[in-house]
């Protein structure tokens, strides 16, 4: 599905971010299109992580403001929890409830906040399972899985709420190596069908493959911002030029 430029699905104006005397995002503002891949790369400590938490309001904006479908969610007015939920989260970590079965971990979320039957709630789990390639696992506990087949649950989960983006921090970095390809072909699955996708990674490859653009960051600025082959083959700041020569 192409992007559609039309449709802003994220709106980032001028957001800053400080914890204390520490400012972490200094003036961050980009807008994410319906359909629209954005793999979000930089160095440990330039803020990716702080602002894809910002798009959600697991952080507050210290200044500027974000806009979800319309949705101003820097306003104290507006039902986050509403916007929430069609926002899907995936993080390194995981967090899937250890003391319940993988099914259970899918249909709490979508019986206790969309209001969905339970019946419906299982069968849309189900559905998402056999998506990520674990039909078999839905009655298993999260420790009985390997740290790719958690990931992929957590994916599966987050897609459980049908939601209209999805967000992702750093989804293969807590893996084993020969893990990280069975998750990123879960996201590509999800990319070629049209999900507005915000992610960061340190994937370079998947970040060449998979996105429509790429933003680097460093020390709470975006720094550039453009096409993979922009980006990644032609940078122009000294900076990405820098990162890229280290990491490529």
């Amino acid at each position: 599905m192409a992007v559609n430029r039309d449709n802003v699905k994220i709106h980032v104006a001028g957001i800053k971010k400080d914890f204390g005397e520490l400012e972490v995002l200094k003036d961050i503002s980009t807008d994410v299109y319906e359909g629209e891949v954005v793999v979000v790369i930089g160095p440990s400590g330039s803020g990716k992580s702080t602002f894809l938490r910002c798009l959600n309001r697991l952080e507050e904006v210290s200044a500027g403001k974000v806009v979800i479908d319309g949705f101003d969610i820097t306003d104290k007015q507006v039902d986050i929890n509403k916007v929430r939920e069609n926002v899907g989260m995936v993080f390194q970590h995981f967090n899937l409830f250890n003391n319940l079965k993988v099914l259970d971990n899918m249909t709490l979320a979508p019986v206790k906040l969309k209001k969905c039957s339970p019946e419906e709630a299982e069968r849309r789990a189900r559905d998402m399972l056999s998506k990520v390639g674990l039909s078999d696992k839905a009655d298993n506990f999260p420790s009985q899985l390997s740290g790719g087949q958690k990931q992929r649950v957590a994916i599966a989960r987050a897609l459980c709420m049908q939601p209209d983006i999805m967000l992702f921090d750093e989804p293969t970095s807590a893996l084993d190596p020969e893990m990280v390809g069975e998750v990123l072909q879960v996201m590509k699955d999800l990319a070629a069908e049209g999900m507005t996708m915000v992610i960061v990674t340190h994937e370079m490859g998947f970040a060449r493959e998979v996105a429509d653009r790429i933003i680097f960051m460093d020390g709470g600025y975006i720094i550039e911002e453009g096409t993979p082959e922009e980006v990644l083959m032609h940078p122009k700041e000294p900076r990405t030029i820098d990162f890229l020569n280290k990491v490529l």
